[in-house]
């Protein structure tokens, strides 16, 4: 069984993973299709809407788990093995800022309230006029 330490670890090492795709994405050696992936699981790493809500016990995380996991295990082999260490290198060496960091959440809340307005404007266009 994991103990609290090396699940701790284990966090840390997907944290760093996460943040070694957002330098791989603006590397210009990582290839167009790879970047879209990136996107992708970036936008759900970070989004606060689950395909599983967190709230459910044990389940709500084993979503977040597989989809992450998977998701970043298939990106790690899409990209060739030298640029992502350069890419993981720079992450360990180059923490991200708090700044931004709420730069990002805003960001990401703005999106998700323009694409509600968006489907609410879509589902009930009388709604709100």
């Amino acid at each position: 069984m994991i103990g609290f330490k090396e699940l701790k670890e284990k966090t840390k090492s997907i944290e760093n993973d996460i943040y070694a795709l957002y330098k791989a994405y603006r590397d210009p050696r990582v290839p167009w299709y790879v970047k879209i992936i990136i996107l992708f699981l970036l936008g759900y790493f970070i989004s606060p809407i689950d395909l599983i809500p967190d709230f459910i016990p044990v389940i709500g995380y084993i979503d977040d788990i597989l989809i992450i996991s998977v998701t970043l295990y298939i990106i790690i082999k899409l990209i060739p093995e030298e640029v992502f260490q350069d890419c993981r290198n720079k992450a360990i060496c180059e923490p991200i800022s708090v700044k931004s960091k709420w730069i990002v959440t805003f960001l990401i809340a703005i999106i998700w309230f323009v694409a509600i307005y968006i489907l609410l404007r879509f589902l009930f266009p009388s709604f709100l006029t």
